[in-house]
């Protein structure tokens, strides 16, 4: 039988791919598989590579397509689909998420930072002066919380090292993937000989993910929400260290679907930093104005050191998941 005859047959053959190195055949419809058909060479349509030059191109190989508004959904669910399979095939389970400012530097950065600023001031300060002395001095107030959360990461990531070799793909680090707290989160796994993952987004100001992220879990998000889930949907545990917008609003929805039931499991909430925590946000004013329940402050816990958000982080995860 010609391959026009197959062409035309509605139960015939339609196309012969090469896949893995082996020649397989695909079928449409209910056809069964002839043996005695010989393989066709391979087509240029039947490509796996994307390429503008064939027509007609296939919907799923069309990038102007793919990136059109009508296409969002199916972007979504890409973003949506991709990093389950991944985390599959690294028989990752579950995390623990640290996050907090991309703005926060280790310590001696600030501080040579600070020097600089200092040096170029003039004896009359002008407004932008004041206002780079004033960054800078602000830098090096939170630069602390970076090598805190170095170090919170290493401590984890040594304890679930230390774990049964069945558990032992459990409680992973996990960040943003960025700059600041989000590097520091990684680093500390990295300098603990462990792996951690960076959820990173396309940002305009931010490039890439940073360095001590192994390659085949760093992860790129153009969809904020699908990130979120997938921040949420596998933590154990939730660290939020100092930050502005970005952690102000993913630890308050942690809060809200924990507060409302939508999350299968409650993970443990850790916000770091009393002195920050307490004056960037009232707790307890919220109580007082009835917007929340007294019980609601029990959702997370308040900690200033490493020893005490360790303590308490792997007292409930092995409590609640590994005794």
């Amino acid at each position: 039988m010609g391959r026009k005859e197959l062409e035309e047959s509605p139960s015939a053959v339609l196309a012969i791919l090469k896949d893995n190195g082996e020649m397989v055949a695909r079928e449409i419809g209910y056809a069964q598989i002839n043996p005695n058909i010989q393989p066709a060479p391979l087509l240029m349509s039947d490509s796996t590579q994307c390429s503008r030059d064939e027509w007609p191109i296939r919907a799923y190989k069309d990038l102007d397509f793919l990136n059109s508004e009508a296409a969002r959904n199916i972007r979504v669910l890409c973003e949506m689909t991709e990093p389950g399979i991944r985390f599959a095939e690294e028989q990752i389970k579950d995390t623990i998420v640290l996050f907090g400012s991309a703005r926060i530097v280790p310590l001696e950065v600030a501080q040579a930072q600070l020097k600089k600023v200092q040096a170029e001031i003039s004896d009359q300060p002008t407004a932008e002066e004041k206002r780079a002395l004033h960054l800078a001095k602000s830098v090096v107030k939170a630069a602390p919380y970076y090598n805190m959360a170095v170090e919170l990461a290493e401590e984890l990531t040594k304890w679930t090292m230390s774990l049964a070799p069945e558990e032992q793909h459990r409680f992973m680090i996990c960040s943003g993937g960025g700059p600041g707290i989000m590097e520091a989160a990684n680093r500390g796994a990295h300098n603990a000989g462990g792996k951690s993952i960076g959820l990173g987004i396309s940002l305009p100001f931010e490039q890439g993910v940073n360095e001590y992220i192994p390659k085949n879990l760093q992860f790129e998000f153009h969809y904020f929400f699908v990130r979120k889930y997938w921040f949420v949907l596998m933590a154990k545990a939730l660290i939020a260290f100092p930050g502005g917008f970005g952690t102000l609003d993913e630890l308050f929805e942690t809060l809200t679907l924990v507060q409302t039931g939508k999350t299968a499991e409650s993970p443990v909430i850790v916000l770091f930093g009393r002195d920050f925590w307490n004056s960037v946000v009232n707790f307890d004013a919220l109580v007082e104005w009835g917007t929340i329940s007294p019980e609601d402050l029990d959702l997370f816990t308040i900690v200033d050191t490493v020893e005490e958000a360790r303590d308490s982080i792997i007292q409930q995860l092995t409590e609640r998941y590994l005794s």
